[in-house]
């Protein structure tokens, strides 16, 4: 199975920062992420990826400064590029959104991060889902949600255009007779579409991997049709088995259309693993975690993601459904789930303290977290998981300690790492060049 790692600094717990383990300035210590990586990289995980925003809350400071996700982060690329040379086999994966970076910028920032880590980049293409974002930008708010997807579609055609610039026997390093790279196998790009006109070539050679691997999130019918279409690896959804199964056979049953095959798209579960000497045991190191975090929290969650502010309401009261919005325009999936809650009849404090931005969490002792890993890649919810990794680094340790060998010793995950690329080690295919004639 794939194994990935969701990473924020000190955990994506809210309670993370809060504990007395956590280090205060985690999110700006590049050593300090050294460490986490290359404990990942011990463990054999297939990647280490940072999800990003680029904008900070301007707004209700008094509640953020109590979950400060995003508040307090470098910049994810960059800080990718300085791990990769501490790091030889794992993926290094990254947030870019095609709603605020130019396609040539993209293509540039992913091709250079390959070479760096000799063909270890992967970039999660997203549109972004908050208007801080849109405001840094000129923007009063998101455009549409479907609109911003056409956008990036167009976007992702461009960078994979430039990343096909040069051939990949181009540059010859002819010393003889001064010639570095053969004229005829560098490609001009000329794209001139809705949202983007382009003329021109990337000025790098062709990366390690051809491309870098493409990762995607989305579960709304544009972001599933566009994962079908251009993805390779997509975080999955569904809070129980069934629904990743829906998913699973959902997207991978579009794939056909446009001529792929479903063993070049790996579908990963979001999972978080709570580990402990018994079942019991784990849940009550997460019930601990969760009394941890003030309710103010839990409210600000609910009116960031159903787009409507419900502190108004009494907490100890069930949330009339009148005060469900008709749609979403940011993560339509955490919408979907705040609105299940409400339909359950839970008073607004306990959708507080269950709503966890639909994240599965696998409870039990190692044994036990391995045999419900086993039965949704065997039963088909996901080719593996992408792992939000609570608290660091004791959330890692436990992963990398005591589940890993259990799946190691089932057959189910490797020993060692089957390359030095991450496709390579995905099993993904290289793509061949578009210039190159079959």
């Amino acid at each position: 199975m794939v194994l990935g790692g969701l990473f924020e600094a000190n955990g994506y717990h809210s309670a993370a920062w809060l504990l007395a383990s956590a280090q205060d300035n985690a999110a700006t210590d590049v050593d300090y992420f050294r460490r986490i990586i290359q404990q990942a990289e011990a463990g054999k995980l297939d990647f280490f990826f940072l999800a990003d925003t680029p904008a900070a809350r301007t707004e209700n400071l008094d509640f953020w400064t109590r979950s400060p996700l995003y508040m307090n982060m470098m910049e994810p690329i960059t800080l990718l590029a300085a791990l990769a040379g501490s790091t030889k086999h794992i993926g290094l994966g990254a947030t870019a959104s095609t709603s605020f970076y130019e396609p040539y910028n993209i293509a540039r920032l992913f091709g250079s991060l390959d070479h760096i880590s000799h063909g270890r980049a992967a970039w999660n293409v997203v549109t972004t889902a908050n208007d801080y974002a849109a405001r840094n930008f000129g923007l009063d708010r998101l455009p549409p949600h479907d609109r911003r997807y056409e956008k990036a579609s167009e976007c992702l055609e461009i960078v994979q255009a430039l990343w096909d610039t040069w051939e990949d026997d181009a540059f010859i390093f002819d010393k003889a007779n001064a010639r570095m790279f053969d004229p005829e196998k560098f490609h001009v790009l000329d794209h001139k579409g809705e949202f983007f006109r382009v003329y021109g070539g990337l000025n790098m050679r062709r990366s390690p991997q051809g491309q870098p691997v493409i990762f995607q999130a989305g579960a709304s019918e544009a972001g599933k049709e566009f994962a079908a279409r251009t993805a390779e690896v997509v975080f999955g959804t569904g809070a129980t088995l069934a629904e990743a199964q829906a998913f699973y056979s959902d997207l991978k049953g579009r794939m056909a259309r446009y001529g792929r095959s479903q063993d070049s798209l790996k579908v990963l579960s979001g999972v978080s693993i709570v580990v402990g000497e018994s079942e019991e045991a784990a849940r009550e190191k997460w019930a601990k975690w969760q009394a941890t975090v003030p309710i103010e929290v839990g409210l600000m969650y609910l009116k960031t993601d159903l787009e409507t502010d419900l502190s108004d309401l009494p907490l100890d009261e069930p949330v009339p459904e009148h005060r469900i919005p008709e749609r979403s325009n940011f993560h339509q999936v955490y919408f979907n789930e705040i609105v299940g809650l409400i339909r359950k009849g839970l008073t607004l404090r306990e959708i507080c303290r269950q709503y966890n931005r639909s994240k599965v969490i696998f409870y039990g002792t190692p044994s036990g977290v391995a045999d419900q890993m086993e039965e949704w890649v065997s039963k088909g919810g996901s080719d593996g998981f992408m792992m939000a990794l609570p608290v660091l680094p004791e959330s890692l340790t436990d992963i990398t300690e005591k589940v890993v060998p259990e799946l190691q010793r089932r057959g189910l995950f490797r020993k060692e790492y089957e390359g030095t690329t991450l496709r390579e080690n995905l099993g993904l295919a290289r793509p061949e060049n578009r210039h190159v004639k079959k």
